[in-house]
């Protein structure tokens, strides 16, 4: 599988990029980053300035990116200008890890989710992901069972996934007691609470904190030596978007009511219900949860750089 090893596979139906396979084979931090807040999570034409902002955090902090999607069919692990240029500018389809295969039998091209983004990574060896936040379980989920492909694919693939939280949208009680059951430890970076995406604080605890990179790099490394293949999970790092750019509490609740109320009267249900309940949301807003999205995604960028510095130097 290559998931706890330096270094890219070499099928050729699975492309690295030279800069990404170069850092990879002499253990400079990597981060990886998906493709799907790029393509469907911000709008044109600012995403693709997004998409570049991102990768510039990371290599002001000497780490190199990893942006993942498939293109024709084959798995990129670290897009050229072209290949960042097509996740934004084109109407591509959304790829979970189920999808991975027909994409390849089918030449076809996707934005990766977290799930899939973590899976790519983890066959390319790249051990540190950077997201905005995780899927999880939906409200409602006990008639429906409906929950992310995110949580099965932490249960899976052992990468590190700095994130701010879960989206206030799902079901975040629930979300944690299923990533307590699939064995995905759950630490907070400088928290003692989980965060909810754009409000820094859920009111759920976290089980674990830390506050430096050097002790997330020290749980990697100690996951890394319990490995059992085929076995180990990831890890949930739960970064709150800083105070100072969240959005405020009573907005925040008041659109998300309305919302909510919104997809009920419309009765929309199953996967269409995230996609219905955001795009409300930014409309609802002014734009404002755009910003905070925008904010908290860099914020979690220069935290994985920082993990990812960490974890190269211990493991070197």
């Amino acid at each position: 599988m290559g998931s706890l090893r330096w270094g890219a596979v070499t099928d050729p139906r699975f492309q690295v990029s030279e800069e990404v396979a170069d850092a990879l084979a002499a253990r400079r931090p990597v981060v990886a980053l998906e493709s799907t807040i790029i393509s469907h999570g911000l709008p044109r034409p600012g995403n693709r300035e997004a998409a570049a902002g991102f990768e510039a955090v990371l290599r002001a902090a000497g780490v190199v990116p990893a942006t993942i999607a498939v293109l024709d069919g084959v798995p990129h692990v670290g897009l050229d200008e072209s290949g960042l240029d097509r996740i934004a500018g084109e109407d591509l389809a959304k790829a979970s890890v189920r999808d991975l295969p027909v994409l390849a039998a089918r030449g076809g091209s996707a934005a990766t989710t977290v799930a899939a983004t973590m899976r790519i990574a983890a066959l390319a060896g790249v051990r540190v992901f950077a997201t905005g936040g995780l899927g999880g379980v939906h409200r409602g989920a006990v008639t429906t069972f409906d929950e992310s492909a995110d949580l099965g694919a932490l249960a899976a693939f052992p990468v590190a996934v700095v994130c701010a939280g879960v989206k206030s949208v799902l079901d975040i009680g629930a979300t944690l007691e299923r990533l307590e059951t699939l064995s995905v430890p759950v630490v907070g970076f400088g928290t003692d609470t989980f965060p909810s995406f754009w409000l820094p604080d859920s009111g759920h605890p976290v089980d674990w904190r830390v506050d430096t990179p050097d002790e997330v790099a020290a749980i990697l490394a100690a996951q890394d030596a319990l490995a059992q293949p085929g076995a180990t999970p990831g890890l949930v790092l739960a970064n709150p978007v800083p105070r100072e750019l969240a959005w405020e509490r009573g907005e925040h609740d008041r659109v998300l009511a309305e919302a909510l109320a919104a997809a009920d009267a419309a009765k929309v249900r199953g996967k269409a219900v995230t996609p219905f309940l955001l795009s409300f949301i930014v409309q609802a807003s002014g734009g404002r949860s755009l910003e905070v999205n925008l904010a908290l995604a860099r914020s979690n960028v220069a935290v994985a750089a920082r993990v990812a510095t960490a974890y190269a130097a211990r493991v070197a």
